[in-house]
């Protein structure tokens, strides 16, 4: 028996506030990642490059962000969802153990939100665990069709007999997914709420961690007011048994 641990969190693209008072917080971000202590972190918002913050903050970092938040000695990965005026941004994976293959699938359901997951193999003491990283649409009925072409992709690039973590931001109100996601054989922790949104006052459980061939053992969000100011989202992490 071995105890897996998997963070999720969307940073924001390390920017905090609009404007003027807009403050750089990816150091700050390190840091939380590093705090987490997990096998496995899996990132939404994460910026490859921005020209334009890039010029205006000071401490931007060299490197990009999935590679900045790291911790030393993990091993990073990073595919790309959006494409905008200055940048990019996408979903990262952080892993303490080896990755053994990446892929990637466009699930944009329209043209107005660029959407896509984030697959990654990963060593874990032995045995080839399958990790998806989710950043789903603001549209209920975008999130479905995302949820079913996800379906499709597991089915297509996962064994059935692999443990399998879903995990990231399903940008889920009011939990409609857990059914179908359950019809993929996924499971999430029951009977617990874990509210990671608002940061200043969470409400909504956006971020979730799904599983298939792992047991889910705990789950917390981290509270208080460096929490608070790192991103809009709170950071959910879970230790499962392998």
């Amino acid at each position: 028996m071995s105890i897996v641990r998997v963070a999720t969190y969307n940073i924001h693209k390390g920017v905090q506030g609009l404007g003027p008072v807009r403050r750089l917080e990816i150091h700050n971000l390190a840091h939380a990642v590093e705090q987490f202590d997990a096998d496995i972190v899996c990132l939404q918002e994460v910026r490859s490059h921005h020209r334009k913050f890039e010029r205006y903050f000071t401490r931007w970092p060299e490197l990009d962000q999935a590679g900045y938040l790291s911790p030393e000695g993990y091993e990073a990965v990073y595919r790309t969802n959006a494409v905008t005026r200055h940048g990019e941004h996408g979903n990262a994976l952080l892993s303490r153990w080896p990755v053994l293959g990446v892929g990637h699938a466009d699930v944009s359901d329209h043209r107005f939100e660029q959407r896509g997951l984030l697959h990654a193999q990963v060593l874990v003491e032995g045995t080839d665990v399958h990790v998806v990283v989710v950043h789903l649409g603001l549209i209920h009925a975008s999130r479905e069709r995302q949820v079913r072409r996800l379906g499709q992709f597991i089915e297509r690039e996962v064994p059935t007999s692999a443990p399998l973590i879903v995990a990231g931001d399903f940008n889920d109100w009011s939990a409609q997914l857990i059914k179908p996601m359950a019809a993929l054989d996924l499971r999430t922790f029951e009977g617990i709420r874990l509210p990671t949104y608002p940061a200043r006052l969470p409400l909504l459980h956006l971020d979730r961690i799904f599983v298939r061939g792992l047991r889910p053992v705990s789950a917390h969000v981290p509270h208080g007011a460096a929490w608070r100011r790192m991103s809009d989202h709170l950071p959910l992490i879970a230790d499962l048994e392998l």
